[in-house]
């Protein structure tokens, strides 16, 4: 795995979101392949891409087939990133057949399922061309495969935010909510949180109205995150910030809406779209003929 060098997810952290899967797949073990295939039976096959899209994964379709028999090759054609046409022969593979069949629905599911994040946040970052504004993605990823979905929005050509709740502050409606219970108001809350963190770690709060935008710089937040508001009050926002704090839109952002939202001004949109309903990318691992 050093295709993409320090970019990619730490092998550790991959061969064991693939190990979980494949123990999940084969269970007790593949009834239908060791019964109709020979041990010493060996195949060729090719990975095919059936539409166009964004290639994303490679690595981790090669290193799911080869934990399943060592002895299986596989030759990766593309890069990641590389956009691919319908058509497209993007791998070559090698090896026992049995290994070929028992690892074949795992390996497609991730590569399929990383391409389709990679295609989707290519397309919306297409849509930003020629903008400052960063394309972000958010925690509303897949249970277990936030290291690889977020390796694929940045191979789409978008940016992560916060990997996990350890990593920034982010003061949502549900926190505001609890802080208020007990008498803080917002700008008391945005104080709170500096004088408690790490003075190296930045403090974000989600507003909803331009009325909250005066509390959050007054209690010092580092980013403004603008929750669902209109155009023209995202707008009105990011003048009355001023670039006192990063702004960050968020809330009904899609393929249609983001251009739109870009050019408020804003420094960052985050969309959890990139993740949570990105389609896979329809490739199929096909045995070829001796």
């Amino acid at each position: 795995m050093t295709g993409l060098g320090h970019v990619h997810p730490p092998r550790h952290q991959v061969l064991a979101i693939i190990q979980r899967a494949l123990e999940e797949d084969i269970g007790s073990g593949d009834v239908t392949t060791d019964n109709a295939v020979p041990p010493d039976q060996r195949s060729r096959a090719v990975l095919l891409a059936k539409q166009a899209g964004v290639f994303c994964g490679g690595p981790v379709f090669a290193e799911t087939l080869t934990l399943v028999d060592h002895d299986v090759k596989v030759d990766l054609l593309m890069l990641e990133g590389t956009a691919l046409a319908a058509g497209d022969v993007v791998a070559r593979i090698e090896g026992p057949t049995r290994a070929l069949l028992t690892a074949e629905r795992t390996a497609l599911n991730f590569v399929q399922r990383l391409s389709g994040i990679a295609t989707t946040t290519a397309a919306f970052v297409a849509r930003l061309h020629g903008l400052p504004t960063r394309l972000i993605d958010t925690r509303k990823t897949t249970p277990g495969l936030r290291v690889l979905e977020r390796y694929a929005v940045r191979v789409g050509g978008g940016h992560n935010h916060r990997f996990n709740l350890a990593d920034a502050v982010l003061l949502k409606d549900n926190h505001l909510a609890a802080l208020r219970n007990r008498g803080l108001d917002l700008a008391a809350a945005v104080r709170s949180m500096k004088q408690r963190v790490p003075h190296t770690m930045r403090v974000e709060v989600e507003v909803t109205s331009l009325e909250e935008i005066d509390a959050a710089l007054a209690g010092g937040a580092d980013v403004i995150l603008l929750d669902n508001m209109t155009t023209e009050a995202m707008r009105e926002a990011v003048r009355r910030i001023g670039g006192r704090a990063l702004t960050e839109c968020s809330g009904t952002v899609t393929l249609e809406t983001v251009r739109e939202r870009a050019e408020t001004g804003v420094d960052l949109i985050s969309s959890g779209a990139l993740t949570h309903s990105a389609r896979a990318l329809d490739l199929s691992l096909e045995l070829v003929d001796e």
